[in-house]
């Protein structure tokens, strides 16, 4: 792709998001959030005269998932330096929204749309020191900005696949983009090897995923959730994250002929319209914010219980006898899988994993079981609620799984320090 296409692409994209804001609530959201938000980053980071600037770390997410990759490093560089200001990007609302008020970072934002009017005024507000992009989302004014300024750009946790446009005869924008980054650190050794074949090969690392720093901190610091183990009692318990319509689907039947199982679903879209769709789908269920409106968190007619807000599914998997990770009878994938292992849970998801190492592994390790379907679903969960012996089993070898993949994290610190690029 040329810069004249990268150049229509971005224009259409802009043209399209504001027609869907009239409708859209989350175009909104992306319009919105930006109006005047450079003005508000600059006088954020502008010191006062005379003043002295801190060194500043800019990470960058596509979303929230990326977020979670990201923020196990982000911390513990706050920890070493403590004297360091911390800048975060989303691209999206579903990341932005949700941790906009993050106190582990000076200032959360909006990455502006891309354009050399937009990258030159925000990386002037911003000086940073460094910057942290996670796993994926180019953006070529922005990467190429910061290049032209001698500006450190590691990319944390990539990965890359032999599709993608950096690999293809027409991606010659895009990889002028991975030319801005000063360092990978790649998931594996198959992006390794694609990123050789573009001639880099001295700035790559095969480091793993961050993600398991991350769930492994949470489960460290677990919080219980009021009123879920009332609700939970001495039933098998059956909690499906981050689902979808198709998943919802799937686990429809399921629950209409298991009263005596417990089902927690926690969908992945928690809008208004969309948690009273599910609820239409399982009539007898009830939403957490009614079972926190109660005496005592019990609610003696349902077997269902609906997670109407975000923030709290990392914790719910710890109640679970099985877990069920949505998003794999869709395009996109299946969601974060590692969040119930690392409690020693067995791990259902649908078909579409290929793009996620960590689904795979978690298959070999014997800690993962995938389902093409309802009969396969009821199969599987059958056979789980069957056997606690061998249930137990999977889930110790799920949570294994995930701390032998543990330290991703702690040797980018290691490389950031050996480097001095927030002591120099």
């Amino acid at each position: 792709m040329s810069k004249l296409f990268y150049n229509i692409f971005l224009s259409l994209y802009s043209i399209a998001i504001r027609i869907a804001a009239l409708w859209n609530p989350k175009a909104r959201l992306w319009i919105d959030g930006r109006k005047g938000q450079l003005v508000e980053i600059d006088s954020k980071f502008t010191p006062p005269q005379g003043g002295q600037n801190s060194k500043l770390v800019w990470m960058h997410c596509a979303s929230l998932g990326e977020f979670e990759q990201g923020r196990p490093l982000l911390e513990a560089l706050k920890t070493k330096h403590g004297d360091i200001k911390i800048a975060l990007s989303f691209f999206s609302p579903s990341g932005y929204e949700v941790m906009k008020d993050y106190k582990g970072a000076d200032h959360v934002f909006y990455l502006p749309m891309d354009s050399p009017l937009n990258a030159g005024k925000l990386i002037d507000a911003l000086d940073p020191s460094l910057v942290l992009w996670v796993k994926y989302e180019y953006w070529y004014y922005h990467l190429a900005e910061l290049k032209r300024r001698k500006i450190p750009v590691i990319l944390v946790s990539g990965i890359f696949r032999k599709n993608q446009p950096f690999f293809r005869w027409y991606g010659g924008i895009w990889r002028k983009m991975l030319a801005c980054f000063t360092y990978f650190f790649v998931q594996n050794e198959t992006s390794k090897k694609l990123l050789e074949t573009i001639a880099i090969d001295q700035r790559v690392t095969v480091n793993g995923d961050t993600r398991f720093d991350r769930v492994i901190e949470i489960a460290k610091n677990f919080e219980p959730v009021q009123f879920i183990e009332k609700f939970c009692g001495d039933s098998p318990v059956i909690v499906a994250g981050s689902t979808w319509d198709e998943d919802e689907v799937e686990l429809l039947h399921y629950v209409k002929v298991h009263p005596e199982i417990k089902f927690i679903i926690a969908p992945h879209e928690t809008d208004k319209e969309n948690i009273a769709a599910v609820k239409k789908e399982f009539p007898n269920a009830v939403c957490y914010s009614e079972l926190e409106s109660t005496t005592n968190g019990q609610h003696p007619t349902t077997n269902v219980l609906i997670i109407d807000n975000i923030g709290m599914l990392s914790r719910l998997y710890k109640y679970a006898t099985i877990a069920y990770v949505g998003g794999g009878f869709g395009v996109a994938g299946v969601h974060n899988i590692l969040e119930p292992a690392v409690y020693g849970r067995p791990v259902v998801f649908g078909p579409e994993y290929e793009k996620f190492d960590e689904a795979t592994g978690l298959l070999q390790s014997g800690g993962g079981l995938t389902v093409s379907g309802p009969l396969g679903l009821e199969e599987v969960l059958n056979g789980l609620l069957n056997d606690e012996a061998g249930t137990i089993k999977k889930g110790e070898a799920a949570k294994t799984f995930v701390y032998s993949n543990a330290g991703a994290s702690e040797k980018i610190i290691r490389f950031i320090q050996e480097n001095r690029l927030l002591t120099s």
